[in-house]
């Protein structure tokens, strides 16, 4: 089955890769952001394997493979041969395993807060995200679902009672479960989970890329930044103070016009 996606404006195609967590999909995590950047970009907003309307195959081998895996296909179907990526969590690391596979496929990266390319130089693992984001998958229910959400920012108003309810929804699919606990098993397995480890290979990129965090980031902790800030060849970090993981929510207006400046200059 081929991944789900939104698309909407025209220009230079830019995917949206949304983040992980019970209920996630483009829609979402990038309900706003889609038409905000339609007027300058072709934007292709996807729901990575295992959400959204990307749910019924199963995830084989490591996660961010298998998503790089199935984007490439669905760019294939799309007839685009290079796109730049704005991956924010699970999708950052999603973008991250593309261009190291497609090298020549991937233009530019924005990364936010991103999976496996962020390693914890003085946080501890696992961050208090992660633990809650695991204490739902062991014994799912609305309130360990709202206790996850808040992690994601800094700023509890943003987590409605509308939002928990939508993405519980989401989250209780029989198919949405069984994905949740197959990606939880690629990122343990023996055979596959150093494919994960997405920062052993960071030196390899070329590819321009731009780091964004959340000052108060409680998922990847903004200290995850620094080794990646030091092997990427072409990167740079920008850092939101008052904000959390979804920075693209959170500093909405910031982010934009960041997002925008970069991925046009």
């Amino acid at each position: 089955m081929a991944l789900a996606f939104h698309r909407d404006g025209a220009g230079s195609p830019v995917v949206l890769l949304h983040g992980g967590g019970p209920g996630a999909s483009a829609k979402s995590n990038f309900g706003r952001t889609i038409p905000a950047l339609a007027p300058h970009f072709d934007v292709i907003a996807v729901d990575q394997p295992g959400y959204g309307g990307s749910l019924g195959d199963p995830i084989t081998g490591q996660y961010f493979t298998h998503a790089a895996g199935e984007l490439a296909a669905l760019l294939d179907k799309l007839g685009l041969e290079k796109v730049d990526l704005i991956g924010n969590s699970l999708g950052g690391g999603t973008a991250v395993r593309f261009a190291l596979q497609h090298p020549t496929r991937a233009r530019r990266l924005l990364l936010m807060g991103p999976g496996g390319l962020s390693l914890n130089v003085f946080s501890a693992d696992p961050t208090e995200g992660v633990k809650r984001l695991g204490a739902f998958g062991r014994d799912p229910s609305r309130e360990r679902l709202a206790a996850f959400l808040r992690t994601l920012v800094f700023d509890p108003s943003l987590i409605t009672d509308e939002l928990i309810e939508e993405r519980f929804r989401a989250a209780a699919d029989p198919a949405a479960m069984r994905a949740m606990r197959e990606m939880g098993a690629s990122f343990s397995d023996p055979s596959t989970y150093e494919e994960g480890m997405l920062w052993r290979d960071a030196h390899r990129l070329r590819h321009e890329t731009l780091l964004v965090w959340g000052r108060e980031d409680r998922v990847n902790p903004l200290d995850g930044a620094l080794v990646a800030l030091k092997l990427l060849r072409n990167a740079r970090l920008h850092v939101f103070g008052g904000c959390g993981h979804w920075a693209h929510l959170e500093k909405f207006d910031e982010f934009n016009r960041l997002t925008i400046d970069f991925l046009t200059s």
